[in-house]
């Protein structure tokens, strides 16, 4: 394993994808994902150019926050977080992307000092083991929202079925940047819904084709 090899291969790799959409030069930001990693190999990553740093859960994070704590890092929560956990993790998140129900707003408004960034998780596919929101929820939810200010709903998050076919993934992919499109273009407060994550290892090229702007990548960092 050569991670600075691999770095480049990802970065070359998205940077040939962001050209090929026509996307501008350096729009789309990519989110190391260490879950299967240690410490070491993480910070491995940062000095070989990374600068996002995704982790799946919250005990996760908190060591790698806590063990790279002397670098420049970007820091993603992309799981699933439990209100419990909330108050353990929430001030040290640059980015939530995993934002799947009211109350979970309600309990970071409460706990956090300053306004998180957070995308709405949106279950365009209609799996039953996705979690987030239906889009036929998405009114609902931001209405009861409305007064969280310290929850920036800064765009959505999506993810794919695993085995999904290049139709499939086109037609999730866009169907979720249309629907960020009309969120952004009502101007709520605090919901500039400007940004899309989604993408990962297998399925990043046709998610920037349809506009994502956060991919998450894992396994190909670790080959």
């Amino acid at each position: 394993m050569n991670i600075q090899e691999n770095k480049n291969t990802v970065f070359a790799a998205v940077e040939a994808a962001t050209q090929e959409a026509n996307c501008p030069k350096n729009s789309v930001s990519v989110i190391a994902v260490t879950k299967y990693v240690d410490s070491s190999l993480a910070k491995e990553l940062v000095k070989a150019g990374v600068q996002h740093i995704g982790e799946n859960r919250v005990d996760k994070f908190l060591d790698k926050y806590q063990a790279l704590s002397s670098e420049n890092v970007t820091w993603h929560l992309i799981g699933s977080l439990q209100r419990r956990k909330v108050k353990e993790v929430i001030n040290y998140v640059d980015y939530f992307h995993a934002l799947d129900s009211v109350k979970l707003a309600e309990e970071i408004h409460k706990r956090a000092a300053k306004p998180v960034k957070c995308f709405l998780q949106v279950n365009v596919s209609g799996e039953e083991s996705k979690h987030g929101f239906s889009v036929d929820e998405i009114d609902a939810a931001l209405e009861a929202m409305l007064h969280l200010d310290k929850v920036e709903l800064v765009g959505l998050m999506t993810m794919a079925p695993f085995e999904a076919s290049h139709e499939e993934l086109d037609a999730i992919f866009s169907k979720t940047e249309k629907l960020r499109k009309e969120l952004a273009a009502r101007k709520i407060p605090h919901m500039p819904f400007t940004e899309l994550s989604m993408g990962m290892s297998g399925d990043f090229t046709e998610a920037i084709e349809n506009g994502s702007t956060f991919v998450r990548i894992g396994t190909a960092f670790f080959r």
